[in-house]
């Protein structure tokens, strides 16, 4: 008996699969052995590497390293703002001083690296923002994509079916297109032969635009900001009362140029202050003070300000959060406070010392740190430290305080001594501290001489015959603050531009819409209309006109079915649509 043929031995399945692989190997062995991967060369590096550099997410990480590296500006004192303090962090750290200051932690802004980064991002922004726009404008003047043959699967689809009596293809093609229109879509009618067709629309083109305003105005923000801090400078002077200033580099109590500035930039206009008025609360409730007497409520500068030597002085008021403009410069009011006037003779009966001496206010009622130096007194240099009071007030412990900010009973009151001052070696001191470590003792509360006390028009003498010290009247003084900020406006109008496109670009959505329109042909029958049992159904009279539309974000967006009921409620107002009603009963 002859075998079946379906029972000739089969090779199993691991066996083929094993010699399929085998098959592969060897193919992949012989295709790796003649493939020759070509080496990228000097040029391709070059395109690789500016590809990667203009590359949004560089542009990210370069945005968060330039926000990093500004860390240590705000950690560490800047030469640039404060030379002494920095000659201090040195000396006061030997050993970790010298290398920040090599790798110039200390000139932050102006640093190598820092540099880098800034230019890196710089060039990284604009090599994104070039292609982008290139991009976007060839799609802003290209037509709408080309209609999709099923609407049907777009997120969000629609059908009509018109009535008797409804409109002709051509006319419901011109319908969509001012219906479209209305709705701010850029529109393409795409009409055939037989005057149906497609409208081909698209709207939120402000959405990219937004986002490459955005980026614009973050490089306007970063070439403004960089040319501020070139060009910029800004300064302090304390000025007393009829004491005039000059907008010259030697007339600066404080100084702080930008990398680039040169001193001829500097617009000679002048200031003198006339009187300074101060406003406190005097308000009481039933005969007492109320909780908030005494408080400043307004100060007030009257200044003779010059713009040029060219142009006549004028008179000008500054206050607190309303600078002048002066030669394009914001002049500030920080501060003020008391310069008790004082002179001081030495032992040998000369004036050592004569003027207004600046006081530094420690509290609301003004109680203020005052420092004197007598450097060319003889035969010891002599110097002063303690307090001034507007109204001293003598609390019967031997202490006075001072219980109020306006001048109802100035006193000094006032520690003396006598020895080196520092002053002659040439190192930079604060005026405002004076060290008596090396000083010796006159007068002081804990001497026998018993420490100074004056009110206004007094006269003490010094222990030892060093001399003596008049209390002969006060004045007053403001603190200036002076910056030059050329980029300052540039900058304010690129952020406002930015928040402008960011905002854009999050809140508007880039849509696409169909609109397509054709004739239903009808059924061949006794006569009598047979309706087609929907809208995707074939089986309606003859001329019957069907329209679908679809619609279709790029990106999510959660109103897109908002946007589909508004088209529909505009279509059926301009429409005799077939209800859905007529379609079942049929």
């Amino acid at each position: 008996m002859n075998k079946p043929r379906n029972n000739t031995p089969v090779q199993p399945s691991a066996h083929r699969d094993n010699a399929r692989e085998d098959a592969m190997d060897a193919a992949q062995g012989t295709a790796k052995k003649d493939v020759t991967v070509p080496t990228l060369g000097a040029r391709g590096m070059l395109r690789w590497g500016w590809t990667q550099l203009t590359s949004m997410r560089t542009a990210l990480m370069l945005l968060l390293l330039l926000a990093v590296a500004a860390v240590p500006g705000s950690i560490f004192p800047q030469r640039v703002q404060d030379a002494f303090a920095v000659a201090t962090y040195i000396e006061d750290n030997p050993q970790l001083g010298p290398i920040l200051d090599f790798f110039q932690f200390f000139d932050v802004y102006s640093s190598v690296w820092f540099s880098a980064i800034y230019l890196l991002l710089f060039i990284s922004l604009i090599g994104c923002i070039i292609p982008r726009a290139r991009k976007h404008y060839h799609q802003i003047v290209s037509p709408p994509p080309r209609t999709p043959r099923r609407l049907q699967r777009l997120p969000e689809y629609g059908a009509m079916e018109m009535a008797a009596g409804g409109p002709t293809p051509e006319q419901a093609l011109a319908d969509a297109e001012k219906v479209l229109k209305r709705r701010r879509y850029r529109v393409e009618v795409r009409r055939n032969d037989d005057g149906t067709g497609s409208v081909g629309a698209e709207k939120g083109y402000l959405r990219e635009v937004g986002n490459i305003i955005f980026h614009v105005s973050l490089v306007g923000v970063l070439v403004f900001v960089a040319l501020d801090a070139m060009f910029s400078y800004r300064g302090q002077k304390v000025l007393i009362e009829d004491e005039g200033f000059v907008n010259a580099l030697v007339a600066y109590d404080n100084f702080y140029p930008g990398s680039w500035f040169d001193e001829e930039d500097l617009e000679p206009f002048s200031i003198r202050l006339d009187s300074f008025e101060r406003t406190f609360d005097r308000q009481l409730f039933g005969g007492e003070p109320n909780p908030n007497y005494g408080q400043a409520l307004d100060f007030v500068a009257s200044l003779t300000v010059q713009d040029s030597p060219e142009d006549e002085p004028r008179q000008a008021e500054l206050r607190v959060n309303e600078p002048l403009n002066l030669g394009g410069a914001n002049v500030y009011l920080p501060g003020n406070g008391y310069a008790p006037v004082v002179t001081v003779r030495d032992g040998e009966g000369e004036v050592a010392f004569s003027g207004p001496v600046i006081t530094r206010p420690d509290d609301g009622v003004y109680t203020s740190m005052m420092v004197i130096k007598a450097p060319d007194a003889s035969p010891e240099q002599l110097g002063f430290v303690g307090l001034f009071l507007p109204t001293a007030h003598d609390t019967g412990e031997g202490l006075a305080v001072s219980i109020d900010p306006e001048l109802g009973n100035p006193e000094l009151h006032l520690n003396s001594y006598y020895g080196d001052l520092g002053l002659d070696d040439g190192i930079p001191q604060n005026v405002y501290v004076l060290d008596t470590e090396d000083l010796t003792e006159l007068n002081s509360r804990e001497s026998e001489a018993g420490g100074i006390v004056l009110a206004e028009g007094e006269t003490q003498e010094l222990p030892d015959g060093m001399g003596s010290i008049e209390f002969e009247g006060v004045q007053d003084y403001i603190a200036l603050d002076i910056a030059y900020n050329p980029g300052t406006t540039w900058i304010l109008v690129f952020s406002l531009t930015a928040t402008a496109g960011l905002i854009t670009s999050l809140f508007l959505r880039r849509r696409r819409a169909w609109v397509t329109v054709e004739t239903i042909p009808g059924v061949a029958g006794t006569g009598s209309e047979e309706p087609a049992p929907g809208p995707d159904a074939k089986g309606s009279e003859h001329g019957r006109t069907l329209v679908r539309y679809g619609l279709l974000a790029r990106g999510e967006d959660f109103r897109l079915r908002d946007e589909n009921i508004a088209l529909r409620t505009q279509f059926e107002k301009i429409w005799p649509v077939r209800p859905p009603e007529e379609n079942n009963e049929s």
